[in-house]
């Protein structure tokens, strides 16, 4: 897992409820033998294009300031649906490294962490207010995301905390994920392999 942080950037404001894991990333792109690392220009291609395929210029992806935004600005319950570690996929090979939103589906939040994509939980007014600054200079509004501090440095220059869980934040800025967590305790768990062979051989035959 690539280490996360800071991300300075476009925040795409993506501000609707309910943003589910199937609008993210459709099922079908994740048995099509698209691959991992092929998702990314099928992620949100049910708002991106219309049916006949063309780009639908409405949808703030498509807008010249936001494309290839590595921010995603999103309201209520973003990720929500079904278990699917595809979508966190397919944002991250669109180029996201960050989403900001007021609370996550609580499978889509865990995957995020997983595979390195940050999932920042702040207030809907503070989203809100951050799309406001976004929307009134897209060509020249920059956000901040910053894992080491814990804090996101707006448009204009205004600073918000956020919470993170330390051990999630430890693993994120080191690159570890839940294996290489374990493993970088390798010389306790073999300390107590050792013990335990020595208090319980029978176990070990």
């Amino acid at each position: 897992m690539e280490k996360f942080t800071k991300v300075t950037g476009v925040a795409a404001p993506l501000m609707r409820q309910n943003v589910d894991t199937d609008l993210i990333i459709r099922i079908e792109r994740l048995v099509d033998n698209t691959g991992r690392k092929g998702l990314g220009a099928h992620c949100f291609e049910q708002l991106r294009l219309r049916p006949d395929g063309s780009e639908n210029p409405d949808v703030v992806f498509n807008q010249a300031p936001y494309r290839d935004a590595p921010i995603i600005l999103a309201a209520d319950n973003f990720g929500c649906g079904s278990s699917r570690e595809g979508a966190v996929w397919a944002l991250m090979g669109m180029g996201v490294k960050a989403v900001i939103a007021p609370s996550y589906g609580d499978i889509f939040y865990n995957n995020c962490f997983q595979n390195g994509l940050l999932p920042v939980v702040l207030p809907l007014a503070e989203v809100e207010r951050l799309a406001e600054e976004t929307r009134a200079a897209p060509g020249n509004a920059r956000v901040t995301v910053d894992l080491e501090t814990c804090t996101v440095v707006s448009p204009t220059g205004r600073t918000i905390a956020f919470q993170v869980d330390g051990r999630r934040q430890h693993a994120m800025l080191n690159g570890l994920d839940d294996i290489a967590q374990t493993m970088s305790r390798q010389d306790e768990i073999a300390a107590w392999q050792a013990a335990d062979k020595a208090t319980r051989p029978w176990v070990w035959l």
